[in-house]
């Protein structure tokens, strides 16, 4: 699935809230900073939970479909804030930026009230874009390096 790609198979609002959480594990601590400070009225944030960082187990499956086996543990941090207005926002991904996931915990409650929707829904553009210009540059990369075979008939055979 490509950043700019929707899940169908969830509600639509989990549907587009499950994406902007996605490229938000995905931004960049420059893009998150650089988004709140662009912000000019910006609401009070209270920290509800963490940053914390801590270990998940994660599962791997033999052949994409057989029974699941623990693969190994990755690091994670996660966060939970609230906003002056009410809205809860989480965040989580890989790793153990702690401000990072705090940025995309406030960026998810934002994304939540209609007031700073335009905001947040304006940098999961940028982080999109990004994406997707970084996935084409390795898919660049990767097709210079192919190597075309082909088979030469010599003689009667």
């Amino acid at each position: 699935m490509t950043a700019t790609e929707k899940r169908d198979d969830l509600p639509e609002p989990a549907a587009e809230r499950g994406d902007a959480m996605r490229l938000l594990a995905r931004a960049t601590l420059a893009e998150l900073s650089a988004a709140w400070g662009a912000i000019s009225d910006k609401p009070e944030v209270t920290p509800v939970r963490g940053p914390e960082t801590g270990l998940v187990m994660v599962l791997g499956r033999i052949g994409g479909g057989g029974h699941p086996f623990n693969l190994g543990e990755a690091t994670v941090t996660r966060a939970t804030v609230r906003l002056s207005s009410g809205e809860i926002g989480h965040g989580q991904l890989l790793g153990t930026d702690k401000e990072r996931a705090r940025y995309a915990a406030i960026f998810d409650a934002l994304f939540q009230h209609p007031a700073n929707r335009s905001a947040a829904e304006a940098l999961h553009r940028r982080i999109a874009a990004r994406i997707d210009a970084e996935d084409r540059r390795r898919a660049e990369e990767t097709a210079a390096t192919r190597v075309d075979f082909f088979t030469m008939v010599r003689g009667e055979d």
